[in-house]
């Protein structure tokens, strides 16, 4: 075989043999996989196999210079990028510069709003505070201990006011006579004053009198025409009712008249329909009738048929008869000649009835013994069926013992998680008591740990009343000493505003006590050591008794 291309085109293949020699002397590595029959391989100039591996990778090579070449774009536009980034004269630069400047005036605002934030809330601050305080002062003003004490310096100042315009007054009195009839003018002219305004209010009120005497009579005249329209409007609603139970009467009786109409149409539909079902009825049993004689006579001719089929088969029995004998006749005249025939037609017969007998024997016996295998199959079958059954009882009883077993089980079951519910539910109450007891417990150290704490905050508030009112007694007591005494008595009244004693464990509090009737009225308060009617005799006569 010649080598078609290479360096050696042309020349004659070496054998198999000197080459398999040759590649046990020199071992290269293989550059065709194994099984593959060198006869069936081509071999192509290096420059023909270039080209056809440059003609299928072209596509990969354009794609791979395209990718190169977009990097190198890319890398040239992010180089362009960061060259320019920081030049002042371009559009961008400008606008970084803008945005900068922009960032920074913001940021400017920004620190001078939260500055005006925190000077605004400083003020609200200080005005919460402010407000805070004269709520608590308005608060401690609206007590009732402070109204007290306020009132009592009203009282007071109303009495040291009091003595001054007295002294004031005795101060500028003076016995002018001149004074004395001008203040006799004055009143002269503030009674014909007061006289001509009562003049005046009198005609006003006799005025205001005839105008609701006017209005009282308008009134009554409006009433009674009133009256009177409800009394035509009655008449015409009782003419109207009248009418109405006229037209419903008439309305009734025609409801009637029709109802007795239908009443009479349904009767005499009745009467109809019970005549036509009679009528039916007739035409039934005269129906039935001929049905009853049509059969009669079917009956009758299918026994007259009956009688003449055997009147026929009578006489066809006499003409066989007949024939027979005949023929017997002829056969006694020809049996001398045919005794033989006849003898071997008769072994002929015998042997065929013995063939027959045979044959009936044995399917008589073969029938006898499937009727025995079929007895004995079928009481093999009952006989199976009966043990089932016994084994279907059995088991049945058993799934019965079974199941009460179970229902035994689940009774016991249910009646432990009966118990353990009970035990549960027990110990949920004991639980409960406990935690009831805990909270009462719990409630009581509340209870008196609000009566310590509004122990504590009524001292303190008595110690803040107490200041207040002392700060105000000094300030009242250094222009006078004398109408300081209503102070003196709303401070020593102490909290409460009753009129009871004061209790001493609960800061002073001072409680009300009513009567025990229907008034509840607040009973008084009788600060007296003891009795000052020791003296029976003496009580006796200032109460009347002379006895």
């Amino acid at each position: 075989m010649l080598v078609r291309f290479g360096r050696r085109s042309g020349q004659a293949r070496e054998s198999r043999e000197i080459r398999n020699s040759e590649d046990s002397e020199v071992s290269y590595p293989p550059l065709l996989p194994s099984k593959v029959d060198l006869r069936q391989v081509t071999i192509i100039p290096h420059d023909e196999w270039r080209r056809i591996r440059d003609s299928l990778d072209s596509l990969t090579r354009e794609a791979a210079a395209l990718r190169a070449e977009r990097k190198a774009k890319q890398e040239m536009h992010f180089r362009s990028q960061e060259m320019v980034k920081h030049w002042t004269n371009t559009y961008a630069g400008m606008k970084e510069q803008k945005l900068k400047a922009k960032k920074k005036r913001d940021e400017e605002i920004e620190a001078e709003r939260q500055i005006l934030d925190l000077e605004e809330e400083i003020h609200k601050q200080g005005e919460r505070k402010k407000a805070i305080e004269y709520a608590k002062q308005y608060h401690f003003y609206q007590t009732e201990r402070v109204k007290n004490f306020h009132s009592g310096l009203l009282l007071s100042r109303v009495m040291k006011e009091r003595d001054a315009h007295l002294e004031f007054r005795k101060s500028k009195i003076k016995s002018d006579t001149k004074w004395e009839k001008q203040l006799k003018l004055n009143i002269e002219k503030a009674f014909k004053e007061e006289q001509e305004k009562a003049e005046k209010q009198y005609r006003e009120r006799m005025a205001l009198a005839k105008e609701h005497l006017k209005q009282i009579k308008e009134h009554e005249e409006e009433k009674e025409r009133r009256k009177k329209l409800e009394e035509k409007d009655a008449e015409e609603i009782k003419r109207q009712n009248l009418l109405y139970e006229i037209e419903m009467r008439k309305k009734r009786k025609k409801k009637k008249e029709e109802i007795d109409e239908s009443r009479k149409l349904f009767f005499d539909h009745m009467h109809d329909k019970n005549i036509i079902k009679a009528v039916e009825q007739q035409q039934q049993e005269e129906e039935d009738e001929k049905t009853r004689l049509f059969i009669k006579a079917k009956k009758r001719l299918a026994q007259m048929r009956r009688e003449k089929e055997a009147e026929t088969h009578r006489l066809m029995e006499e003409r066989r008869e007949k024939i027979n004998n005949f023929l017997s006749e002829l056969m006694k005249e020809k049996l001398d000649n045919e005794d033989a025939i006849i003898a071997k037609d008769i072994a002929e017969a015998e042997a065929e009835w013995e063939k027959k007998e045979k044959e009936k024997y044995e399917k008589t016996k073969t029938d006898l013994k499937a009727i025995a295998e079929h007895r004995a199959t079928m009481m093999k079958n009952k006989e199976e069926e009966e043990r089932q059954r016994k084994t279907e009882s059995k088991q049945q009883l058993l799934a019965v013992m079974k199941a009460d077993q179970i229902f035994r089980e689940q009774e016991k079951e249910k009646k432990c998680k009966a118990n353990i519910e009970r035990r549960e539910v027990q110990d949920a109450h004991v639980q409960q008591m406990a935690k009831n007891k805990f909270n009462a417990q719990q409630a009581k150290e509340a209870e008196l740990e609000y009566c310590r704490h509004t122990k504590i905050l009524a001292a303190e508030k008595e110690k803040e009343f107490q200041d207040y009112a002392r700060e105000v007694i000094e300030l009242e007591s250094e222009s006078t000493s004398k109408y300081i005494y209503p102070l003196v008595k709303a401070v020593q009244e102490g909290p409460g505003g009753g009129c009871g004693p004061a209790f001493v464990d609960k800061g002073g509090l001072r409680p009300s006590y009513q009567a025990n009737d229907s008034t509840g009225v607040q009973l008084p308060f009788y600060n007296s050591q003891g009795s000052k009617y020791s003296n029976l005799q003496k009580s006796k006569g200032r109460l009347g008794f002379t006895w």
